[in-house]
């Protein structure tokens, strides 16, 4: 089945050429029905960092023909990129690249936007049963998901996005708002494909990754001004590891993530080691609204989403840019 999602720039629908599809969509159905035991193994964490290996470290071959060939096939501007295209020798290189997003991904000056953390595919969603963004337990379930009951509850009844990066994209993730860290803390467990024929396979699938929890106060002086937001890094198949690099200006020097560190909205924040993952934005209750054209864009009955089929209803993603705005602030008294 085709998967397809809109590109925000020209409001056209596309269709996604998923990665592996095929070994996906067997690995699961007949390998996690027939032999779980291999299949546990394989969305393993050593399963995936061996896999990781084998498809970026690897040179690409003595001519740099190996690495002008994945770079048309991912459609990956080079122009783009802080190095120079001959650094480009293997996969990992090209995956983990830095762009000079300052001028690439321009951001805008409106102190209430709150900005996309990733190039990447985005919808949107709530865990109020008033919105008509509300979903349930389907993607991920929320306690588990945040692991810690604190959190749980400073952010029931709220609204998420998810940002779905594929494995052509820019890999770093930058902070969608300004303010400081709370609360950090990383949550062992598997590496799950994030393809949508693996995400509709699972129950509450990316609950059970291994992920990485960043909660921003951004009611701070310089801050954003929405409250509470947590960012979850979740780590997927072949994605080794999630880097924690911020970095106020360029990409270096960075810092490692910690609580009492101020995140300026924009900037470098992670860097996921490659491959197929994904960051979800979870906002607390009335404090930020999606953009217009994202909410109506999910809703669209005229495109083949995989995510629609499984839901019973539209759901459909939109292709966003790091650093442009998904949504608007709104007062504390919205």
């Amino acid at each position: 089945m085709t998967h397809q999602y809109i590109a925000r720039d020209s409001g056209r629908i596309r269709d996604e050429e998923l990665f592996c599809d095929r070994a996906i969509g067997y690995l699961y159905s007949r390998v996690r029905e027939r032999a779980p035991v291999l299949f546990d193994a394989v969305v393993s964490g050593r399963a995936s960092s061996l896999l990781g290996f084998m498809n970026y470290d690897l040179p690409l071959g003595a001519r740099i023909s190996g690495a002008n060939s994945l770079i048309r096939r991912l459609g990956i501007d080079l122009s783009e990129c802080v190095e120079d295209a001959s650094y480009y020798t293997t996969a990992r290189r090209i995956f983990e690249r830095r762009i000079r997003y300052d001028e690439v991904r321009p951001m805008s000056d409106d102190p209430l936007a709150v900005v996309s953390p990733a190039d990447s595919r985005m919808f949107a969603g709530s865990l109020s049963q008033e919105s008509v963004l509300f979903i349930k337990d389907k993607f991920f379930s929320f306690a588990e998901f945040l692991g810690r009951p604190n959190w749980v509850w400073t952010f029931t009844g709220g609204d998420f996005a998810i940002f779905r990066l594929t494995p052509d994209k820019y890999h770093y993730n930058h902070a969608p708002v300004s303010g400081v860290v709370r609360d950090f803390y990383e949550i062992e467990g598997a590496f799950h494909s994030c393809n949508p024929a693996a995400v509709i396979s699972e129950v509450t699938p990316f609950s059970r990754n291994r992920r990485a929890v960043t909660v921003i106060d951004t009611d701070v002086p310089g801050g954003s001004g929405c409250g509470l937001v947590a960012m979850v890094e979740v780590a997927a198949l072949m994605i080794g590891q999630i880097v924690q690099a911020y970095a106020g200006s360029g990409y270096e020097p960075c810092e490692p993530m910690r609580p009492g560190l101020f995140l300026r909205k924009g900037q470098p924040k992670s860097l996921y080691r490659p491959g197929s993952s994904l960051d979800v934005l979870i906002f607390e209750p009335g404090r930020v609204e999606f953009s217009p054209d994202l909410v109506a864009n999910q809703f669209r009955g005229d495109v083949g989403s995989r995510f629609s089929s499984w839901l019973g209803r539209p759901w459909v993603e939109t292709d966003v840019r790091v650093r442009e705005s998904i949504g608007r602030i709104l007062g504390p008294n919205a």
